[in-house]
């Protein structure tokens, strides 16, 4: 019997395909390579994807289809095709999401913000987060944080860098970022002394990360994902669950404790005030998810920017020195750490560093699917209601059409233009990422007192490894160790 059903489901999924080919067949799609039954090009999401989608590109053009399973993908590779397909008269066209899997289990069944269909639900998510959350009102009251967080990671390196000291970065940046959004979201710091529970929660933070992207079959073909043969489903489960319990902890923590001076300004007291007005909305689920948000978008991407900006100091030190004598310029031979939050406005190349290192390593490499709600025209093409768009930003940023030197690491590039619809790292359109403006003055911030306070070096005469790791996002294959010894400046300022 069970064989008879299987063959029935699979059989069922061929017919599906077929039609769809079908429907199809006569639209002027974008070009498409040769696939297989049933699979479609689901063979061709070679690791790293971004990389085999822009060798695919070569060959098919700057916008090109693919069938995954019984999806339809239209991948774009090219800055002017995104700014069609994401502005103008598309752009609420493409800002909706499909349903994932993934997000069935961690994203409350795809209503968090970054995952939520467009609609009603998603501008009230989003209204939220610009004006509860990351307002310049909200960012203010929280600078003691971030100042005080920074400056805690100085003492942690200082402790060890009396003398020349091998460290590795990610632990000591994971750290910095997980507790700036932790106390200004929960009013409570995790990480820093043992504590087990900030270890697990950043361990299901990078699990999170590491199921996502192109990895699950199961979202193309939907017999796999019925049968769960490798146990994706089950193990989905068992992840939201995890991360729902410590959510809804935080929540009711804060619930307790509204009355008490560190969890005043906190983001959670403010969304439970919401809730107070408006209950049948802003139910526990809701303030959850966006807290889930906050955790997944401004720890793991954050950090890991840190981190490849570091490596590419380290491999160009003529560039370190560059940024070494701004910073002295700037801050230094004033007498005092890079603590002001406007000092990373004054401080140009840091920031050009910044950008150039996002322009070769986005930690988001593509932007999160989008979705055509209907059919529309873009490209010169005829697009279906319910193709997935897939932005490849990792080679938007290194299209030598664009940019001079592509593969190349030179933050000057950034004196010279904007570079404004071709620099993507934080997306674009309506779904754009809303806390971008926090990411900046977090990674100036981080990374100007890092280079203010020691002097960093190679371990080893062999340049920095800068292989790319899997996942939704884009870590290091291999974590940096870097040799640091503490600036005279840190001695004579740091309390």
């Amino acid at each position: 019997m069970f064989d008879f059903v299987l063959l029935a489901l699979i059989a069922g999924v061929i017919l599906s395909v077929y039609l769809l080919r079908s429907k199809h067949k006569n639209e002027k799609l974008p070009p498409s390579p040769v696939g297989f039954p049933v699979i479609g090009h689901l063979h061709l999401l070679k690791q790293p994807v971004h990389r085999s989608l822009r060798d695919l590109s070569c060959n098919l053009g700057d916008v090109f289809s693919l069938r995954l399973g019984t999806n339809l993908a239209v991948v774009v590779t090219s800055a002017s095709a995104a700014e069609e397909f994401l502005t103008h008269q598309n752009d609420i066209v493409f800002a909706n999401r499909p349903i994932s899997t993934l997000g069935e289990f961690i994203s409350y069944n795809n209503t968090i913000l970054s995952a939520a269909p467009y609609g009603e639900h998603w501008r009230k998510l989003r209204r939220v987060c610009t004006g509860e959350i990351f307002s310049t009102a909200r960012l203010r009251e929280s600078v003691t944080i971030r100042r005080d967080e920074v400056r805690a990671m100085l003492r942690t390196v200082h402790v060890a860098a009396t003398s020349k000291v091998r460290l590795e970065l990610r632990p000591l940046l994971s750290g910095l970022t997980f507790n700036i959004v932790m106390r200004m979201v929960a009013g409570k710091r995790y990480y820093g002394e043992e504590n087990d529970e900030a270890k697990e929660v950043l361990e299901l933070i990078s699990e999170t990360f590491e199921f996502g992207g192109f990895s699950y079959v199961g979202n193309f073909i939907p017999i796999l994902k019925l049968l769960d043969f490798d146990g994706y489903v089950k193990r989905g489960k068992k992840l939201g669950s995890k991360l729902d319990k410590f959510m809804q902890k935080l929540v009711d923590e804060n619930r307790r404790n509204r009355g008490e001076t560190e969890f005043e300004n906190t983001m959670i007291n403010h969304l439970l005030s919401l809730q107070e007005s408006e209950p049948e909305y802003y139910t526990d689920d809701i303030i959850k998810g966006l807290v889930m948000v906050m955790l997944l978008a401004g720890t793991d991407t954050t950090a890991l920017t840190l981190e490849w900006v570091m490596d590419n100091l380290l491999n160009h030190p003529e560039v370190l020195r560059k940024v070494k004598t701004e910073l002295n310029d700037v801050v230094s031979s004033k007498g005092r750490l890079m603590e002001e939050e406007s000092d990373v406005g004054k401080c140009t190349y840091l920031n050009n560093v910044i950008s150039e290192t996002l322009r070769l390593y986005p930690v988001a490499p593509f932007m999160i699917p989008h979705e055509s709600s209907a059919n529309c025209k873009a490209s010169g093409y005829n697009i279906p209601r319910g193709a997935w768009l897939l932005v490849n930003v990792w080679a938007i940023q290194r299209d030598p059409k664009v940019w001079d030197e592509p593969e190349a690491f030179k933050p000057e590039r950034f004196e010279l233009e904007t570079y404004r619809g071709k620099f993507l790292p934080f997306g674009m359109g309506r779904r754009a990422c809303p806390g971008m403006s926090l990411a900046q003055v977090i990674l100036g911030l981080a990374l100007g007192s890092l280079i203010q306070c020691f002097d960093w070096e190679r371990d080893g005469d062999v340049e920095v490894d800068m292989s790319e790791g899997r996942g939704l996002t884009m870590p290091k294959a291999i974590p940096l160790v870097a040799k640091c010894k503490a600036s005279a400046i840190l001695d004579k300022v740091l309390l």
